[in-house]
Parts: structure tokens; sequence; C-alpha cells
């Protein structure tokens, strides 16, 4: 199982999720975190994806969940020829929302657990691959889901890690400064979990789990 998690795009470590995925190539940009945001907006953002990506050799292509909803099966063949994805930040419950509508959650959790995959993404993309969503609140929304999906809240994660992810420690990304307060809150309440800064990213590989950065 391979993941590259980080807290703002490649924190500064662009040679270590070149080395987790392989050499560059066909790379799957999961953009729906942003799918409660004007759709000028939500297109700005996806582009900006790209241009870092390209530049280090990945070829970069958009799987829309939206386009997959209700349809596992198309998901899973749109998926096909993929070594990584890319989950992009946004809103966390949004996202996994859209994950559960289109059966991604399960596929890219089985895809993912069996190595045939590399799992990468930050902030929402991140905070997705934990058990629970138990903490996000603090920072994202969870009354955007239905508006922008049409069902509710998903607290599960995908479960792809054994702790909460809280990203943007000391970042002016953090808008409501709550992570602090949010890994203070999740640790009292025995939930483990990890805090992360812009500059800093979680790799896992055969080698185990490490933090990448100061």
């Amino acid at each position: 199982m391979k993941l590259f998690l980080s807290s703002y795009r490649l924190g500064g470590h662009s040679d270590a999720f070149v080395e987790l995925t392989g050499p560059p190539s066909d790379l799957a940009v999961i953009a729906n975190a942003s799918d409660a945001w004007p759709a000028a907006a939500r297109e700005s953002s996806l582009r900006s994806e790209f241009g870092p990506l390209s530049a280090l050799g990945y070829r970069p292509a958009e799987l829309d969940l939206r386009q997959y909803v209700g349809r596992p099966a198309a998901f899973e063949r749109a998926l096909d020829g993929f070594g990584a994805v890319w989950v992009r930040g946004g809103n966390t419950f949004v996202l996994r929302a859209q994950l559960a509508r289109s059966g991604a959650d399960e596929i890219l959790a089985e895809r993912v657990r069996r190595g045939s995959i590399v799992y990468s993404g930050y902030s929402a993309g991140a905070c997705v691959a934990a058990p629970s969503l138990i903490g996000v609140e603090d920072a994202d929304d969870p009354s955007e889901v239905r508006p922008a999906t049409g069902v509710d809240p998903v607290w599960t994660g995908l479960g792809l890690v054994d702790f909460s992810i809280v990203p943007h420690l000391n970042s002016v990304l953090d808008e409501n400064d709550s992570g602090h307060a949010t890994v203070q809150r999740l640790r009292r309440d025995g939930i483990d979990c990890r805090g992360l800064t812009d500059d800093q990213a979680i790799v896992v590989d055969a080698s185990g789990t490490r933090v990448l950065g100061s």
C-alpha cells in the first residue's frame, strides 16, 4: 500500500512523490472536494493543479466523480490505466459524499490496499483517508454537502490509515485558526491524529509510515 498525504500540494516533497508513484505517467485528478464552489472557481482550481504535476512529467486528467454517480463499474473502468490518483483539497465532507455516491470509495480503497494504485491527496484529499471525519467540521462545513450533492454528510473516512489528519497547522489556509485546537481535542478524546504544516507530508509504503518535513 502506497500513500502520499500532505497539507498543501506536494509540500516541497516532489522527489518523494515521484519515488512513490514511479516514473511519471498518466495521473487521475479528483477535484470533487470543490463541487460546492461556483463553476468558474472549481474549473480554475482544477487547472491550477495541472501545471505543477505536468512540470514533473505527469499527464494529469480529471476523473469527475459526478459523472459516475450510481455507476461504480464505469468508474472502475475509467480508473484502469492510471497508476496513481491525486485528490485535491476543498471541503472534505463534499468529497466524501461524492466518493460514496460513485462507489469510488470502495473501489479506491480496495485497489490501494492491494497495491495496484497509489493514493495521493492533500488537505481534504488527505483527511478523507482517515477512519473518521470527526474533527474535520472545525474547518469544513458539513452543511455544504446536501446542496452540492443531494445527500447527507458521511462521517466515516476511507480507512486507508489508522489515524486522523489535521492539515494547515500555522498556515494562512487555516481560516478558522482551529488546527491546533482540533489536534488537542481529538487526542483528548482518544483519537490518534497527525497535525501537518503546509511543508509536511506523510508517506506510507512497505517500509512503514513516516512524516516528511520539520
